[in-house]
């Protein structure tokens, strides 16, 4: 696809890939968790209803933004020729434990309170058993982290 061809249309149709062109109406689902799916028409909101199995859900009609209000693309492609970035590079001080839910759970299953050293001590535990689990994939020749390389 060329780059001239990506400037004459705002986005694609979430169900049959026709262009949405700028300042056109389009219908967006109601349904939060798809309201990034966007269709040219009510059709083919209607064919993506059955395949998501909503409740209750509607198609909402919007307006696409015009070609100088628009704020470009929404998603940075990467060069695969970029090197991938490092576990290094990341913050190992950067928590990645739900405390909350965390909390939660312990004062619900055994009746205690959580010091807010533990979601530091988690994350590193969590880092480590990752950064394994990496290896037994890459050791394998595989792209994807499973439950089994845990």
């Amino acid at each position: 696809m060329s780059e001239n061809n990506e400037l004459n249309y705002w986005r694609k149709c979430g169900s049959c890939k026709k262009e949405i062109g700028f300042n056109t109406i389009y219908q967006v689902c109601n349904v939060s968790s798809c309201r990034k799916l966007v269709f040219c028409s009510v059709d083919c909101w209607d064919l993506h209803n059955p395949v998501m199995n909503h409740k209750s859900s509607w198609a909402e009609e919007n307006r696409s933004p015009s070609k100088n209000n628009d704020s470009g693309p929404r998603r940075i492609l990467v060069n695969p020729g970029a090197p991938s970035q490092n576990s290094n590079s990341i913050s190992n001080d950067e928590i990645l434990i739900v405390a909350s839910k965390l909390k939660q759970y312990i004062k619900d299953k055994h009746d205690m309170s959580t010091s807010a050293n533990v979601m530091e001590i988690l994350s590193h535990i969590v880092r480590r058993h990752t950064d394994d689990a990496v290896e037994k994939a890459r050791s394998e020749g595989r792209k994807t982290v499973m439950d089994r390389d845990f």
